[in-house]
Protein backbone atom coordinates (compact mmCIF):
# COMPACT_ATOMS: atom_id res chain seq x y z
CA UNK A 1 0.00 0.00 0.00
CA UNK A 2 2.91 2.26 1.05
CA UNK A 3 4.47 1.78 -2.25
CA UNK A 4 1.40 2.66 -4.03
CA UNK A 5 1.41 5.67 -2.40
CA UNK A 6 4.37 6.89 -3.21
CA UNK A 7 4.03 5.77 -7.02
CA UNK A 8 0.52 7.88 -6.94
CA UNK A 9 2.29 10.93 -5.17
CA UNK A 10 4.95 10.70 -7.54
CA UNK A 11 2.38 10.64 -10.55
CA UNK A 12 0.59 13.47 -9.30
CA UNK A 13 4.00 15.68 -9.08
CA UNK A 14 4.66 14.50 -12.03
CA UNK A 15 1.31 15.80 -13.95
CA UNK A 16 1.22 18.76 -11.61
CA UNK A 17 5.07 20.13 -13.07
CA UNK A 18 3.76 19.68 -16.61
CA UNK A 19 0.41 21.44 -16.46
CA UNK A 20 2.92 24.40 -15.03
CA UNK A 21 4.77 24.07 -17.74
CA UNK A 22 1.93 24.12 -20.18
CA UNK A 23 0.72 27.35 -19.06
CA UNK A 24 4.23 28.91 -18.69
CA UNK A 25 4.24 29.39 -15.42
CA UNK A 26 8.43 28.74 -14.24
CA UNK A 27 8.72 27.43 -10.60
CA UNK A 28 9.69 28.86 -8.43
CA UNK A 29 8.09 32.04 -8.91
CA UNK A 30 7.91 35.65 -7.00
CA UNK A 31 4.44 37.18 -6.77
CA UNK A 32 5.81 40.08 -5.74
CA UNK A 33 8.32 40.06 -8.35
CA UNK A 34 11.46 40.61 -6.50
CA UNK A 35 14.01 39.06 -8.29
CA UNK A 36 13.35 40.70 -11.74
CA UNK A 37 13.31 44.36 -10.00
CA UNK A 38 16.42 43.97 -8.19
CA UNK A 39 17.87 42.69 -11.17
CA UNK A 40 19.82 45.10 -12.70
CA UNK A 41 18.03 48.01 -10.50
CA UNK A 42 18.03 48.38 -6.56
CA UNK A 43 18.48 45.50 -4.19
CA UNK A 44 16.66 46.68 -0.47
CA UNK A 45 18.76 45.21 2.02
CA UNK A 46 17.61 45.33 6.06
CA UNK A 47 20.75 44.84 8.58
CA UNK A 48 20.46 44.41 12.06
CA UNK A 49 23.71 44.84 13.78
CA UNK A 50 25.86 41.68 14.87
CA UNK A 51 29.08 41.00 16.55
CA UNK A 52 31.43 39.48 13.93
CA UNK A 53 29.05 39.64 11.26
CA UNK A 54 27.99 42.99 10.52
CA UNK A 55 28.39 46.36 11.51
CA UNK A 56 26.55 49.30 10.98
CA UNK A 57 27.67 53.30 12.01
CA UNK A 58 25.10 56.10 11.75
CA UNK A 59 21.11 55.68 10.72
CA UNK A 60 18.63 56.23 7.68
CA UNK A 61 20.73 57.01 4.51
CA UNK A 62 23.90 58.23 6.22
CA UNK A 63 24.03 54.50 7.74
CA UNK A 64 27.60 52.72 6.95
CA UNK A 65 27.32 49.08 6.74
CA UNK A 66 30.42 46.79 6.73
CA UNK A 67 31.56 43.59 7.96
CA UNK A 68 31.69 40.15 6.39
CA UNK A 69 27.84 39.43 5.66
CA UNK A 70 26.99 42.77 4.32
CA UNK A 71 30.26 42.20 1.85
CA UNK A 72 28.21 38.88 0.86
CA UNK A 73 25.21 40.84 0.25
CA UNK A 74 26.91 43.65 -1.89
CA UNK A 75 28.57 40.37 -3.87
CA UNK A 76 25.13 39.42 -4.47
CA UNK A 77 23.98 42.58 -5.58
CA UNK A 78 26.82 42.91 -7.84
CA UNK A 79 25.65 39.42 -9.07
CA UNK A 80 22.61 40.88 -10.14
CA UNK A 81 23.63 43.74 -11.53
CA UNK A 82 22.12 45.86 -8.59
CA UNK A 83 22.85 48.34 -6.16
CA UNK A 84 22.19 47.77 -2.65
CA UNK A 85 20.85 49.99 -0.47
CA UNK A 86 20.85 49.41 3.21
CA UNK A 87 18.20 49.83 6.21
CA UNK A 88 19.34 49.30 9.55
CA UNK A 89 17.07 48.46 12.36
CA UNK A 90 16.33 45.76 15.13
CA UNK A 91 15.33 42.34 13.96
CA UNK A 92 11.74 43.08 14.69
CA UNK A 93 11.87 46.21 12.82
CA UNK A 94 13.28 44.38 9.32
CA UNK A 95 10.76 41.93 9.51
CA UNK A 96 8.13 44.50 9.73
CA UNK A 97 9.94 46.20 6.54
CA UNK A 98 9.68 42.79 4.73
CA UNK A 99 6.27 42.71 5.42
CA UNK A 100 5.54 46.06 4.14
CA UNK A 101 7.97 44.75 0.95
CA UNK A 102 9.99 48.10 1.70
CA UNK A 103 12.82 45.42 1.69
CA UNK A 104 13.75 42.96 -0.46
CA UNK A 105 16.00 41.14 2.57
CA UNK A 106 17.38 41.44 5.92
CA UNK A 107 20.66 40.39 7.65
CA UNK A 108 22.57 40.11 10.89
CA UNK A 109 22.97 37.54 13.78
CA UNK A 110 19.45 35.55 12.80
CA UNK A 111 20.04 31.95 12.47
CA UNK A 112 17.70 29.10 11.62
CA UNK A 113 16.55 29.05 14.86
CA UNK A 114 14.77 32.32 14.62
CA UNK A 115 11.48 32.91 15.51
CA UNK A 116 10.75 34.70 12.48
CA UNK A 117 10.14 32.23 10.32
CA UNK A 118 6.03 32.33 10.08
CA UNK A 119 6.44 36.08 8.61
CA UNK A 120 9.12 36.09 6.68
CA UNK A 121 11.09 32.96 4.65
CA UNK A 122 14.26 32.04 6.03
CA UNK A 123 16.99 30.57 3.69
CA UNK A 124 19.03 27.69 5.07
CA UNK A 125 21.39 28.10 7.38
CA UNK A 126 25.27 29.16 6.72
CA UNK A 127 27.48 28.24 9.50
CA UNK A 128 30.49 28.80 6.62
CA UNK A 129 30.11 32.40 6.68
CA UNK A 130 32.59 35.06 7.33
CA UNK A 131 32.27 35.69 11.07
CA UNK A 132 29.51 32.73 12.12
CA UNK A 133 31.21 30.83 14.48
CA UNK A 134 29.73 27.73 13.53
CA UNK A 135 26.01 29.91 14.06
CA UNK A 136 23.99 28.56 11.31
CA UNK A 137 23.10 32.52 10.08
CA UNK A 138 20.07 32.88 8.01
CA UNK A 139 19.06 35.50 5.48
CA UNK A 140 15.31 36.72 5.60
CA UNK A 141 13.63 37.63 2.39
CA UNK A 142 9.53 38.30 2.28
CA UNK A 143 7.34 35.24 2.26
CA UNK A 144 6.13 33.53 -0.75
CA UNK A 145 9.39 35.43 -3.01
CA UNK A 146 11.02 32.09 -3.43
CA UNK A 147 12.83 32.84 -6.69
CA UNK A 148 14.62 35.47 -4.83
CA UNK A 149 14.81 32.75 -1.76
CA UNK A 150 16.02 30.41 -4.35
CA UNK A 151 18.63 32.93 -5.65
CA UNK A 152 20.29 33.56 -2.56
CA UNK A 153 20.49 30.45 -1.56
CA UNK A 154 22.30 29.42 -4.75
CA UNK A 155 24.75 31.78 -4.53
CA UNK A 156 25.45 31.59 -0.81
CA UNK A 157 25.42 27.59 -1.88
CA UNK A 158 28.17 28.44 -4.41
CA UNK A 159 30.24 31.34 -2.85
CA UNK A 160 29.83 30.42 0.82
CA UNK A 161 32.97 28.09 1.75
Amino acid sequence: MRSLRGVCGALAAAVAVTVLAGCGISVPTDPRGTLDRITGGELRAGVSPSDGLAVATGVGEDAEVSGPLPSVIEEFGADREATVTWTVGSEEDLVDLLERGELDLAIGGMTDATPWSERVSVTRGYPDLPGADGRRVVVFVPLGENAMQSAVETYLDREVK
